[in-house]
Formats: structure tokens, sequence, C-alpha cells
């Protein structure tokens, strides 16, 4: 076995290999660039070396740096994570020339498979089923557009070397298909240093379902399992589960024993995953083979009990794996939520900045659930512009679906995240979904439930009674503290019994002597309790006179009010917001990639005025009515913060 170890990675997947490693007995080594110098990988790791400046590009995608990290500490081997170097034969076949083993599959595996459209060639000379579609080499926008055509729409637009989103378009018609190739290689390019893209049919109602495989290199390969990938937005995952909700043990059985035949046929040695779309009537397509560890593994080691990273490591040690297929069991169902740095109510646009408080909920047992959160950021660290949006990976584990989504459920609203926008409220309020609750899903289901985008919303009746209580208690308990010098819930003295608490524009009237239970404590920020018998938990945080509550998806502006306060606060004027319309503000922390407009030009509603890049995505800002350009205030590679104005309209 291995003594020491080099991960080729950053952030949460560094730390999730640095534990297992540690577990092993195996030292580690961390590589970091200017921006992540004082990562949580860095603290970890028992050792690190500095690679370069923030791009990736000129660090953690260096392959001769990462080698000269593995001379200077004496690693043996290297664990590329996921993304980066970690589908590279190059870099495989680098490090094999240095003596130094590669924790994931030979070169021959990752050629045939990790290029998309290679892959596919490969995979129907091997009689796998794929999607239809053109696989060889697009030349322009109308050669996309000839290409689309005879395939028949919708189409998908995908960059061969892509992956996590990055370079995929959907195209409805011709229009479409030629901004959606230029948009794909354009992120192709600045993604991958690849701009090559395939284009295939696009499934209407898909659903994103992948088999884990495991083999080594004396002749045992496995699969274990599935996981229901199909909850996604623009092409990038945001909640993962194992097993699937639709799959029955027939299908499982023909997608695991197709997958583990195409890993035999590369020789697949690690582990590795292969990716299908399954249309309604469960017929299932080749996607492409991940020749690497994938961010949503977490939950198949949850139903499995199996730590791929370890298998990983000793895969490549040269061990032989301990397992059979029929050691393989799925043990009941676990959900992974990805919380990103984004805002879910401004189009989910990145964020970045500070973590001024990061407390995720206890990761262990919580009642007959398990709670496991994978993250490579602390309270204090730094969010930047240059790496993936992704904060922390926070799984549950239960005997049963639902059991895992009230438990998801329960842990969102304790996972508390200041500093930054982030998309806890919409996971929130995803895990309260009634078609999510019931399985009916598809890829896309965000773009179907969701047309407008997440926006806040009032609580209903029930709803806005158990919110109004949380405030009323939080209330009670602060004054009671400052009357009596106590820290909890307890018959008030000399407090009235009425109250009215203020919940956006609505008033509820209530009691102080209402059934509620919480050991809650002024300048905590979680509020655990119970309302008659039910287990809340939910997120406080003051404001001037009052309170803002988060809850379940909910974000609501409490107020407490004695009766006649609240007949006065009925009467205040409303302060209206500044008016914008004539402005075109950039919608996150980004660089100005493009102006598209010239000062004086009529534009047209949907006409393209800017495109901004922030976290390896470009994102196109489009006029939303007819108009005029007043005065254009930014320029191309000028980085702007978030709501600073690019253009004026006249």
């Amino acid at each position: 076995m291995f003594k020491k170890i080099l991960i080729a990675n950053r952030g949460e997947i560094a730390c999730r290999v640095i534990k297992t490693a540690r577990r092993m007995g195996i030292a580690t080594v961390a590589v970091y660039s200017d921006a992540d110098r004082d990562a949580l990988h860095v603290e970890m790791a028992d050792e690190a070396v500095h690679i370069g400046p923030p791009a990736a590009a000129e660090s953690y995608l260096v392959a001769e740096k990462i080698i000269a990290a593995c001379k200077a500490t004496g690693a043996e081997a290297v664990h590329p994570g996921y993304g980066f170097l970690s589908e590279r034969a190059s870099f495989c076949e680098a490090l094999e020339a240095e003596g130094i083993i590669f924790i994931g599959p030979k070169p021959k595996a990752i050629r045939a498979m990790g290029d998309k459209i290679e892959s596919k060639k490969f995979a129907n000379a091997a009689s796998v089923s794929t999607v239809p579609g053109f696989l060889g080499v697009i030349e322009d926008a109308g050669h996309a557009e000839r290409i689309a055509g005879e395939i028949g729409y919708p189409v998908m637009i995908k960059a061969s070397a892509g992956g996590g989103g990055k370079g995929m378009r959907i195209a409805w018609d011709e229009s479409e298909v030629r901004d959606g190739f230029e948009r794909a290689r354009s992120e192709a390019k600045s993604s991958f240093g690849d701009d090559r893209v395939f284009i295939e049919k696009y499934i209407v109602d898909p659903r994103h379902i992948e088999i884990q495989v495991l083999a080594d290199g004396h002749g045992t390969a496995l699969y274990l399992g599935e996981r229901e990938c199909s909850i996604q937005r623009r092409n990038q995952k945001v909640v993962e589960e194992a097993p699937s909700p639709f799959l029955d043990e027939v299908t499982r059985r023909a997608m695991g024993e197709q997958s583990v035949a195409l890993a035999r046929a590369v020789d697949y040695q690690s582990a590795g995953t292969v990716e299908f779309i399954v249309d309604r009537d469960r017929n299932f397509y080749f996607l492409e083979m991940n020749t690497r560890l994938q961010v949503e593994h977490p939950v198949t080691e949850l139903v499995t009990g199996i730590d791929l990273v370890e298998q990983m490591i000793r895969v490549a040690a040269g061990e032989k794996l301990a397992l059979s297929q029929a050691d393989i069991r799925l043990d009941g169902w676990a959900i992974e939520s990805r919380l990103y740095a984004e805002d879910p109510y401004r189009n989910f646009l990145p964020s970045i900045g500070r973590l001024t408080r990061y407390r995720p909920p206890a990761e262990g047992r919580s009642g007959a659930a398990l709670v496991r959160n994978d993250t490579g950021v602390y309270e204090g660290a730094e969010i930047s512009m240059y790496y993936d949006p992704m904060v922390a990976k926070l799984c549950t584990w239960a005997r049963t679906r639902l059991e895992a989504i009230d438990a998801m459920s329960d842990a969102l609203d304790g996972f508390t995240v200041d500093g930054i926008e982030h998309n806890v409220p919409f996971l929130a309020s995803l895990m309260r979904h009634p078609r999510w609750r019931e399985g009916r899903l598809s890829t896309g289901f965000i773009a179907e439930e969701y047309p407008e985008g997440f926006a806040p919303t009032m609580p209903m009746a029930e709803e806005a009674g158990i919110l109004a209580r949380i405030a009323l208690s939080a209330h009670l308990i602060d004054a009671t503290r400052r009357a009596n010098h106590l820290d909890r819930l307890r018959p008030a003295q000399g407090l009235r019994r009425d109250w009215v608490v203020k919940i956006g524009d609505d008033y509820h009237a209530l009691a102080s002597d209402d059934a509620v239970a919480t050991e809650w404590r002024p300048g905590e920020a979680v509020w655990h309790g119970t309302i008659d018998g039910r287990r809340v938990t939910a997120q406080l945080r003051p404001f001037a006179n009052g309170m803002r509550i988060d809850w379940q998806g909910l974000s609501v502006r409490t107020r407490v009010f004695t009766p006649r306060h609240a007949e006065l606060d009925a009467l205040m004027p409303v302060k209206l917001p500044p008016d914008t319309s004539k402005m075109l503000l950039c919608p996150m922390p980004g660089l100005v990639v493009s102006i598209s407009v010239s000062e004086g030009q009529e534009v047209k509603a949907g006409e393209t005025l800017a495109v901004v890049e922030a976290m390896k995505m470009e994102n196109v800002l489009r006029a939303e009515r007819d108009l005029t350009i007043g005065s254009i205030r930014a320029k191309p590679g000028e980085s702007l913060a978030v709501d600073a104005v690019i253009m004026e309209f006249a």
C-alpha cells in the first residue's frame, strides 16, 4: 500500500480524499493556487505545495507542476478527484513515465471513454444502445444547422471534452442551433481548452440515471446500483439520490450488466460511472462514461456501505477487489443536495465573497436518519470567482425515500450560511415539492416547475401560523431574558398575553401561551423546537425591530407588536425601491466578455446586449423589451461587482 499520495485537486473533493487516506494510514499532499492559500484542504493535508496563480490553466491544470510537487514530496501516487486533470490520458501517461501511480483507470480507458465523440463510437461498436446523433467534426454554425435538421428537433449540442453542464445547449429550432453552437463552442474552449462539439437527438421528458461501476486489474468488474440525477438546472446536477424511484429490478440489472460489459471492453480499472438517458418507457441510451469519481458518489456509498475512494486507492495499488456482485446490496435511501454559491432569487446567478457564518448541521445520526456533509470551506473562507461555485454536498440517509427527504429538509433548515447568496432556500423548497416527493422526475423538472425562476413566496395559513409562533417565542424569550435575566422560555412575569405578529403585510393575532417548546437562546442562528408536537427547525436573523425567519424555503421578515402598535404600523407609508428599469445591471460578480451593442442603437426584445463570465460559465444578458441604448458604462475585459451598471437605456 502507498505511504504517501498527492491530491491533484481542491475544495471538497480534496478534503474527501484526505479523510479516507488518513483513515487508511496514508500521508497526503495538497496542492494549492494563490487563491487557495488558506483553503481547508491545505490545512487538512500533511503537506502542501504551491503551484501557481488562481487561474486553473496556470495551476491545477498544469501537469508539470503536479509532477514536480510529487517529486518534491515523495508522493507515490496521485488521486485526481474530478474535473481538472482527472480525465486526461496524457496526464496519466506523464505520471507513469515518472514512476508515479495514477489513482484511476489506465490511459486506454480514459482515451476510449473520456472523449464524448469517441466514446459514442466505441459504444456503438460494442453494441451499446446510444442516442441518435452526429459524432463527426462540426465545421461551423451552418454545418450544425444542417445536421440538426437531419436528426430532427429538438437537439442537444454538447462539448466533446465537456462535463458539469459546461458547453451544453438545447436547441428547438434553427436560430437556437446557431446561437447554441457558438455559445457551446466558446464555453468548451474556455473551460476545457477544446472547442469541439457534437450534436445528438434530445429525448423529451428524459431521466438522467447513471450506474456506478468498480473494477480491478484482476478481471473483476461490478456495478453498485444506480443514481437518479434528473434534478438539473442548465444541465448542472442539483440533487441526486440512490436508488432511483423509477427503475425496476429488471431495468436496473440490464443497465448494470451493460455498464460492466462496457467497462470490461476498455479494460477499466477503478471506480467509474456509465451515464444513461432513460425515457418514460424505461428505454435507456448510453450518454457517456466518466472515467473518474463522480461528484454524487456519496449517495452510492451511503446505500452500499462501500468507500469508493478507498477502493480506488486499493485497485491502484494492485490489490484485488474483495467483493463480488452478490455482495452488492442496496440498503435504504440516500439524497444529496449540492449547496452552491448562487442567488436563487436572481436566476441562480453566481455569488462570491467571504463566508461570515458557515454552520452546517451536525454530521452523524439524527434520529433514524444519517447526515453527512462533504465540504471544502470553513467559516471565514473566501468563495472565489475562479472555481466551481459548490460550497458543500449535504447528504442524508434513511430507510425509505420519504424519510430521507424529510431528514434532508430538516438538515437544510439548520444549515446556516451568511456572507454570500446561496441556494439553500431553493433546495429546502424543493424538498417539500409534491412532484419531487412523488418521484415524478425528468431533467426538465426545474424548468417546468419553476418557469419564471425561483421567487420568494408568502406562506400559506398553516405555515404562517408556525412562523408567527416562532417569531413570538423568540420575542418573548428575549424580552423575558432582559426583564428577568433568564435564557429560556418560561411563563413570562409581567409580560402581556396578547400579541400581533406581522409577516410581510399580514398581521396575525397570537397569545403568549401558544403551545411552543424551545431551548433557543438569543443570538443563536438556528431555532429548534416543537409546535403542537411537531418538530421544527428554522433560522433566525435579526434586523432593526424584527426578525427574518428562514424555514422550508420560505424567507419572511417578522415583527412583533402589541395590538395597538400593530394598528399604528398599518398606517405607515411604504418605501418604494429605486427605479432601475432603464439600466442593465451586472447580475453577478464577473468578467465582461463582450458588449454586443453600441450607443444609440435600437434593439429588439431578446437581442443580446452583453455576455458576462462568472465561475467558468458564460451568461448572455438580453433585452427584455424593445429599447434604445443610451450610454455604455462597461468595457470588455472589465471585472464588475454585482449590480454594477453595464449600460443605460434612452
